[in-house]
């Protein structure tokens, strides 16, 4: 077993886009809303913490191949449900990207749950409400 030996394939220009959602409480949106989190402002924070979570992706999981990202953006959309995170990811590589772009968006929701949680909390320090969900590739195409 081991990691695939992608030597002998093409490098060729990837990209990938993956979502993901992050439910929380409507008081909680208000707050990001009104600029009024304790830590600042959670997107730009996820923004850069999506960022840094995809370039070390082949850190994170065993399999995966250490590749030169050209590209990675994050975008967020709030709702009264919650937030949604989009992360897109390009390289030119042998290999990649979608592994990159879920990891990029699944640190973005992990992110903002961290800001808001002392709100999303119960009174037993629980979180009944707060779901991440909806985690996907959306696109992954190659030239």
């Amino acid at each position: 077993m081991g990691m695939i030996d992608v030597g002998e394939k093409p490098v060729v220009k990837r990209q990938a886009l993956a979502a993901g959602k992050i439910r929380l409480s409507a008081q909680t949106l208000q707050k990001v809303r009104d600029g009024e989190i304790r830590k600042g402002n959670p997107l730009p924070v996820a923004e850069v913490a999506a960022m840094n979570a995809a370039k070390q992706t082949h850190l994170l999981i065993p399999h995966c191949h250490q590749i030169p990202l050209d590209m990675v953006g994050v975008t967020f959309e709030l709702s009264d449900e919650g937030i949604e995170a989009r992360c897109h990811v390009r390289c030119r590589a042998r290999t990649g990207v979608e592994m990159e772009a879920l990891v990029g968006v699944s640190m973005a929701l992990n992110t903002i749950w961290d800001m808001v949680k002392y709100l999303e909390k119960d009174d037993a320090g629980q979180y009944p409400g707060t779901l991440m969900t909806d985690i996907r590739v959306i696109m992954k195409e190659k030239e």
